[in-house]
């Protein structure tokens, strides 16, 4: 007897139209920044918003081509859940703003943050949702991101890295047990939690005329991560994945992982044994775009051709707290 699986239906994504090369940091900071993050990062541009421009509006325009990929009306899902560190409002949810000017008319909403690391676990709950629950028939995720909003334009360590955009994916509900969701893992590493993020605005530190002065409600890395940590704790869950679901790295067919520095990816596929093409990589053109960049790099990837159904995707993220998830599907 076939068994409700979540499959991965339509994707798709948003990036706004301000085009922001690295020559534009070269006459900002004074000096040559172009070249370390050519070499170091493979960030050639990024987009920012304009200044009207929001965390809603990206998500409506990358939910509106993921319906329309899909033959989906706005009154058909069920739930939508948006992963964002960059959120509307502190409260309300963006979720909720989101749902109303789409129509989605009969769908529950709510916001989720483990930062960079929240559309995979995103991803992972909308699909427990479809599978545990026959009230969701069909769920939206959306990652979005728009950390322009909160550079300080003087750092030099986030300023050139930090983007803008949304991508989204909607799940539905199939009888199979050929497709979809196979498993996943959340891991958090708490005592990070103090070394990047926007530590003003919260209960904590409220913001203040002396805060805002100090630039201090803006993104800061406070502390540097070790470096091989990406690259160890990326490579472990996908051998976690393998192990449970009694494959090897081989037969993944493309790895989705955080998109902020190249060489954690090709460490990562190093680690594995597994060639580097497999591990598609859009920060190229867009920048590091947070929740944003593993849907960006899925939705490029499958516009490409280069993903085909039955296909074996894993999706590992990791993000500020410090967050990781990972989940596998088959396409």
């Amino acid at each position: 007897m076939k068994k409700i699986n979540a499959i991965i239906h339509s994707t798709g994504m948003y990036a706004p139209e301000r085009v922001v090369p690295n020559s534009y940091f070269d006459a900002l900071l004074g000096e040559d920044v172009s070249s370390w993050l050519e070499e170091n990062v493979h960030i050639y541009e990024r987009r920012w918003c304009n200044e009207d421009q929001s965390t809603a509006d990206l998500c409506i325009e990358a939910a509106r081509e993921a319906l329309e990929r899909g033959n989906v009306k706005p009154e058909e899902i069920d739930l939508l859940v948006i992963s964002t560190d960059t959120p509307e409002y502190v409260s309300p949810s963006t979720a909720s703003k989101v749902q109303f000017l789409m129509g989605m008319t009969n769908a529950g909403t709510f916001d989720l943050n483990t930062a960079c690391a929240g559309f995979v676990t995103a991803l992972d709950l909308g699909a427990k949702y479809i599978r545990s629950d026959e009230n969701y028939k069909t769920v939206m995720v959306i990652g979005a991101y728009a950390m322009s909003k909160y550079l300080n334009m003087s750092d030099k360590k986030t300023v050139t890295l930090f983007a803008d955009g949304a991508g989204a994916v909607i799940l539905k509900a199939e009888e199979t047990q050929d497709r979809g969701f196979l498993g996943s893992q959340l891991i958090t590493k708490g005592e990070y939690y103090g070394h990047m993020g926007i530590y003003g605005g919260g209960t904590f530190q409220p913001i203040n005329k002396e805060m805002v002065e100090n630039k201090d409600h803006l993104l800061k890395f406070v502390t540097k991560f070790p470096k091989e940590l990406n690259p160890e704790m990326w490579s472990m869950m996908a051998r976690t994945l393998n192990e449970r679901l009694g494959l090897n790295p081989q037969d993944v067919d493309q790895y989705f992982m955080t998109q902020i520095n190249i060489n954690s990816i090709w460490e990562t596929m190093d680690k594995l044994g597994v060639s580097r093409d497999k591990a598609p990589t859009v920060m190229q053109k867009y920048g590091y775009t947070g929740s944003a960049c593993i849907p960006f790099a899925l939705h490029q990837t499958i516009l490409k051709g280069e993903i085909k159904r039955g296909d074996l995707l894993y999706f590992i993220g990791s993000g500020g707290g410090l967050a990781f998830a990972s989940a596998a599907f088959r396409y």
